[in-house]
């Protein structure tokens, strides 16, 4: 597996982040085999948040992975918090309370990567700051990031925040990728031209931070996924034929896509399938030319100015 730096941090990790959201849809022994083949394909990296499953995921994972402190040195974990029953919540009571839940549930001492999931409204970036030199000199998180956040609200809180804020969890797909056409249709006067999350493309990579593109295989907001839909005949003929060429398959070439973006995204896949996932992996050697990643776009329904 292919790795990058993440954000301005000297952590490497694998380009394919493996998301954990729907394990606890799996038996004990499934989990233990889905676990394995990932490790085996070299996807160490392993996303996480205290509400996936209400919690139950985490610990379904550090079973299933037979958490220790042999495997804990070979594995990176990243979660998040944030997000509360009908509100957001990035009060310093909740963060430290939040990630002291996750250390438990995932059986280790520390998190690679803490995240704070869906940006609170009533944030107060002080407070943010607290925390995160609580958790920092402590060594219960050593790597910071945000998830779904703009550029001015990322600012907020490095105004506060003494630590490098190494990533940005964003919903981005070759369907959804409204941050990437709004680069393209600057000063024109088409749907495509309206910036709806301030350049945070161009924001994170002027200020070395990852993107983690989620649900890469989704259109919409969880409305389906293009690949082998009849909404989008066209995307998957040329995905098809790219499939096709590079003898791989179309999942393979979806991730690929992204991969070939300069920005070196890591996206989080989050299938519990074994083949799929082994896919997912197979994009890392994948390198699309400039021509088959614009043939992509545009099959997409994207149109250049």
């Amino acid at each position: 597996m292919r790795t990058i730096k993440l954000g301005s941090s000297s952590l490497d990790v694998p380009v394919v982040a493996v998301g954990c959201m729907r394990i606890n849809s799996l038996e004990k022994t499934e989990a233990e085999r889905f676990v394995q083949s990932a490790l085996e394909e070299g996807a160490n990296f392993f996303d996480h948040a205290d509400i996936y499953g209400s919690g139950t995921c985490e610990e379904i994972f550090a079973d299933a992975i037979h958490m220790n402190s042999s495997v804990r040195e070979k594995i990176i974990l990243q979660s998040k918090c944030g997000i509360r029953k009908g509100m957001f919540d990035f009060s310093k009571e909740h963060i430290l309370e939040s990630v002291d839940g996750i250390l438990k549930r995932l059986k280790t001492e520390y998190l690679d990567v803490l995240l704070l999931h869906r940006p609170d409204a009533l944030v107060e970036p002080e407070e943010v700051a607290e925390a995160f030199d609580i958790l920092e000199s402590s060594g219960k998180v050593r790597h910071f990031g945000v998830s779904n956040q703009n550029p001015m609200q990322i600012q907020l809180l490095k105004k506060f925040v003494k630590q490098p804020l190494v990533a940005n969890q964003l919903q981005l797909s070759i369907t959804n990728a409204t941050m990437i056409s709004n680069g393209m249709n600057v000063n024109m006067e088409n749907d495509s031209a309206i910036n709806r999350d301030g350049s945070i493309l161009d924001y994170c990579r002027l200020n070395d931070i990852t993107i983690q593109p989620w649900s890469p295989f989704q259109y919409g907001f969880f409305e389906g996924v293009f690949l082998g839909s009849d909404k989008f005949p066209e995307l998957n003929q040329q995905i098809d034929e790219l499939a096709a060429k590079y003898a791989v398959s179309n999942t393979t070439i979806a991730v690929a896509w992204l991969l070939r973006h300069p920005a070196h995204m890591q996206p989080v896949i989050g299938t519990m399938n074994i083949d799929r996932l082994k896919d997912c992996c197979q994009a890392s050697d994948v390198h699309l030319t400039r021509e088959e990643w614009y043939r992509i776009y545009r099959a997409a329904g994207n149109i250049l100015p």
